[in-house]
């Protein structure tokens, strides 16, 4: 009579054969994860947010997801950081620009006074300006003040000088740099013993004329001699060299370039 085998039964041992699918489950996401990851340009605090989601979606113990951050924590938010260095300096150099502009625009309305006064005054052939960027400018042939080889302005064009003066007053005010130019004609007389110094003390005389007006401050103004170093036209004609015999007035930007 054979024996039958007798079937043990453990009925306290669970059946676990459930895991390994859970388990491939689990793998296939975090390979579809590292995937996502490689191909895409993370932003750690997001990807750090769906971490924890996901592991609260699994939790039940040491999540998946719990792993070190892409990133070190103090560059964290660096990428969020740049960006708002970024738009910061945008918003600057637009605010830049405007002021530039707006400041600009307020030089064109003292050129148009300026130019207004000139013709009034018939003296388009002895006074010019120009604006660029270094400010607006505004040059003086030297036989509208000056006799020849003297740096001492003539008592019949101080009325010129007034009135020019009288067309720098400005609120709020600007630096004001007055310089002195000379033709390359060396000068024989003896007070001065090169042009370099007769365009220095043109341009000093003719700012102390300047300065009698009592609504300009001198802490605003500047004197500049260059002699003949500068000139806007050949030194070969005689016309030339009348045009390179000048005192420029520049008035600057309240801005920097």
């Amino acid at each position: 009579m054979s024996k039958k085998k007798k079937k043990i039964h453990d009925e306290g041992h669970i059946d676990e054969s459930w895991l390994l699918p859970y388990a491939d489950l689990l793998t296939l996401l975090l390979a579809l994860f590292i995937v996502l990851f490689a191909m895409s340009s993370v932003d750690a605090q997001k990807f750090e947010a769906l971490s924890r989601a996901l592991n609260s979606a699994f939790s039940g113990g040491t999540g998946i997801f719990e792993f070190p951050s892409p990133l070190p924590e103090g560059e964290m938010q660096s990428s969020d950081v740049k960006g708002d260095d970024t738009k910061a300096k945008d918003k600057n150099k637009v605010d830049a620009e405007l002021i530039k502009q707006a400041d600009q625009q307020e030089l064109a309305t003292i050129q148009n006074k300026v130019n207004s006064y000139i013709e009034n005054n018939n003296l388009t052939e002895k006074l010019k300006t120009s604006l660029t960027d270094e400010g607006l400018l505004v040059s003086i042939r030297d036989n509208v003040l000056f006799s020849p080889g003297s740096a001492d302005v003539r008592s019949n064009d101080l009325k010129v000088a007034t009135e020019i003066a009288e067309l720098l007053v400005m609120d709020p005010p600007r630096n004001i740099i007055i310089s002195g130019h000379t033709d390359n004609v060396p000068i024989g007389n003896a007070p001065f013993e090169s042009n370099w110094e007769l365009s220095v003390m043109r341009a000093v005389n003719f700012m102390k004329i300047v300065l009698q007006n009592d609504k300009l401050d001198p802490r605003w103004f500047s004197a500049k001699g260059f002699g003949e170093f500068q000139p806007v036209a050949s030194n070969d004609t005689s016309e030339g060299r009348a045009k390179n015999r000048r005192v420029e007035i520049l008035i600057l930007p309240r801005t920097g370039n």
